[in-house]
């Protein structure tokens, strides 16, 4: 009789820790299954100080430009997003509008670059300047010698395959305008497979040459005219944040 007490606990005991690693492994499925905490689809109408097509993409030093018998290497940009869809926990990312500008520097081969200022449109809630604030390390995953932020209002984001307009107050602090140049089929051109800074994946680079990129504020206004333009939709969360160990 004693030994059957004995098998019967030694039973129970061992149902029990059957039933605990059970439990342990859906835990962990549940978790690995589980749905990102944050995730932002953006489209982004984008120029920069580069000839066309931007060689930062391809290289860690940005176009010379030359001034009289000097040259300068720099690649000074407008970033204009639209979120598509989107969340930051249970913040709601979607219809968010934001603007970057800045420059890469003249070389950021070991992940630094120069200035960036990012302005968040006025209709954002501060949930979401917040969220986006955290998203944008992830997507730009380098060390900006000067990084500030603003707020304004985004009020022309338009696109289409033969052109796309952004103004920033108007135009007053900042415009982006692009135009799409004849092709073989009256088509867009675009880039595929080609790596957007740190967001694992994007619809494709629609190349547009921008008619003017211009920032007007402060003593880093500039303005370029014929230089690099596109057009891109980019979509990341924080699965891949996890996978890539960033």
């Amino acid at each position: 009789m004693e030994v059957d007490m004995k098998m019967k606990v030694l039973m129970l005991f061992l149902g029990l820790a059957v039933a605990l690693t059970g439990i342990f492994l859906f835990a962990g499925e549940m978790k690995a299954s589980a749905k990102p905490e944050w995730s932002i689809n953006a489209s982004d109408i984008e120029a920069c100080s580069c000839p066309m097509f931007c060689q930062c993409y391809f290289n860690t030093q940005p176009a010379a430009h030359h001034h009289g018998g000097d040259s300068e290497h720099f690649c000074r940009f407008n970033m204009a997003y639209k979120v598509n869809s989107g969340h930051f926990g249970e913040t709601k990312l979607a219809g968010a509008k934001f603007w970057i500008t800045g420059d890469l520097g003249a070389d950021f081969s070991a992940g630094k670059t120069d200035w960036a200022h990012v302005t968040f449109d006025k209709a954002m809630t501060p949930a979401q300047r917040e969220a986006i604030g955290k998203i944008l390390g992830h997507m730009f995953p380098v060390q900006w010698g000067s990084l500030t932020t603003a707020e304004g209002t985004i009020d022309t984001w338009e696109y289409s395959k033969d052109a796309a307009h952004a103004t920033l107050n108007g135009g007053k602090t900042a415009e982006i305008r692009l135009k799409r140049f004849p092709s073989a089929n009256n088509e867009p051109v675009v880039i595929k497979n080609l790596t957007y800074f740190g967001v694992p994946r994007n619809d494709g680079f629609v190349l547009m040459p921008n008619e003017i990129e211009t920032y007007k504020e402060g003593p880093k206004a500039f303005e370029f005219k014929g230089t690099t333009g596109f057009y891109v939709v980019t979509d990341m969360n924080s699965n891949d944040v996890k996978k890539s160990g960033m």
